[in-house]
């Protein structure tokens, strides 16, 4: 059954906690993918990296869910899908010689969409006394920025 309302910050947390569950699915999704895209050994090791830690922060948000007694399931997320289609259609336009760069630029934009993502979970877990939620949540954002910051130097050495 789908909820039409969401009426409570409960209800709201609940709803953006799966959402993020279905974004962290796409994002490892979309690894695969760049992975594939990739041409360099180092930017496809950076993306197979990620694909770790993406799956240990899926493992952090089922923790979260049973730590916040919530039911753990999915909710649509368009952005996640949205981010992906672009990066496909980048990469098909492209020549060659710039696959990494764009790989790595789309993977860039993803992980800002993530950080943002967790940043909006940890505030009413806070909130609502969910100490435990929000140390795995925490855990996973220090993740994406810390990919991110990898990401935004590799795109700098692509350049150089």
């Amino acid at each position: 059954m789908v909820q039409q309302t969401l009426d409570t910050p409960t209800e709201l947390f609940h709803f953006q906690l799966r959402t993020a569950l279905t974004m962290e699915n796409d994002s490892l999704a979309a690894l695969e993918e760049l992975t594939k895209a990739a041409k360099s050994a180092e930017v496809k090791k950076l993306f197979r990296h990620h694909a770790d830690e993406t799956r240990e922060q899926l493992a952090n948000l089922q923790k979260a869910f049973a730590a916040a007694d919530l039911k753990s399931s999915t909710a649509p997320s368009p952005s996640t899908k949205g981010i992906s289609k672009q990066a496909a259609s980048t990469l098909e336009r492209s020549a060659a010689k710039l696959r990494d760069q764009v790989a790595v630029s789309c993977a860039l934009g993803n992980e800002h969409y993530e950080i943002a993502a967790y940043e909006s979970l940890i505030l009413p877990a806070e909130s609502m006394g969910l100490s435990e939620v929000v140390g795995l949540l925490q855990a996973n954002l220090d993740q994406e920025i810390h990919t991110s910051e990898e990401l935004r130097t590799t795109v700098q050495k692509i350049l150089a």
